[in-house]
């Protein structure tokens, strides 16, 4: 049986997103409350690959998931799932009808909020804020006070574990919010549907002169190898000093790529 982390509690995206990567395949799941001991259960052979959140449609990158993958993490990325980010308004149904006038303040956290700003302005004008540091914790608060003034903005999952309902389906603004997960460990795997293979690699420049990441790309250009990412991130060592985070589509020629890649 494998064994996959993912980040806490129950109910999350990315708990949502492992159940459907590992669907049929007899996987257990276990949670963590953080990103470094998510990463650290698959380091101490604790499970057998982690779950990593590292971009979405309408936020863009994590960058602190990037930068502990980076700077912490000597795990190789086995795969990486694209997963559709449904939110929706969950809590204790309307004890005077129907509608979701009787919320008085939605626990979730700020991403969340922000995803869902329209739906809240034109359906709960007045509502009060309390951040909390997940989707599925602010479901699990909802569900310990117990009162119907309380919602929360999560997932399907969050709501059948905690046992309450969904007030309104799918309030996210931009309904082609996706979210790129990763999967991280020793552990080959290969799923039945997987597409095209992509290799991501780190570019760090020795100096900084006119050109020096043309160069770098200029590589791959002359290849006919497309990079579907760049990004930059801070080294850590010094203001100013960047790598870069590159992520190339395969097939390529390894043999005839790696050389100049070097230099």
């Amino acid at each position: 049986m494998m064994r996959i982390a993912y980040l806490g509690p129950e109910g999350t995206v990315s708990h949502e997103a492992a159940n459907c990567i590992f669907a049929g395949q007899g996987a257990s799941f276990s949670p963590y409350p953080t990103i470094a001991d998510v990463f650290l259960a698959t380091v101490r052979g604790d499970t057998d690959l982690s779950v990593i959140p590292i971009e979405n449609t309408i936020d863009g990158s994590v960058n602190p998931h990037l930068d502990f993958l980076v700077h912490e993490n000597e795990l190789p990325i086995q795969a990486e799932w694209v997963y559709p980010s449904v939110q929706h308004l969950i809590g204790f149904p309307n004890p005077h009808g129907s509608g979701v006038g009787h919320v008085r303040k939605i626990v979730s956290i700020p991403v969340a909020i922000a995803q869902c700003r329209e739906f809240l302005k034109r359906e709960l004008p007045d509502v009060e804020f309390e951040h909390v540091a997940s989707t599925a914790e602010g479901v699990r608060t909802v569900q310990q006070k117990h009162t119907e003034q309380l919602a929360a903005i999560g997932t399907q999952l969050a709501a059948e574990r905690y046992g309450l309902q969904v007030l309104a389906h799918n309030i996210t603004d931009h309904h082609n919010n996706f979210t790129r997960f990763i999967l991280v460990g020793n552990r080959a795997f290969h799923h039945p549907s997987a597409g095209q293979a992509k290799t991501t690699i780190l570019v760090t420049l020795p100096e900084d002169y006119p050109g020096a990441l043309h160069q770098v790309l200029s590589a791959f250009a002359w290849r006919r190898i497309n990079l579907s990412k760049i990004e930059s991130r801070p080294t850590k060592k010094k203001l100013g000093s960047y790598f870069s985070i590159s992520i190339l589509k395969r097939p390529w020629i390894q043999s005839c790529c790696l050389p100049p890649c070097r230099k």
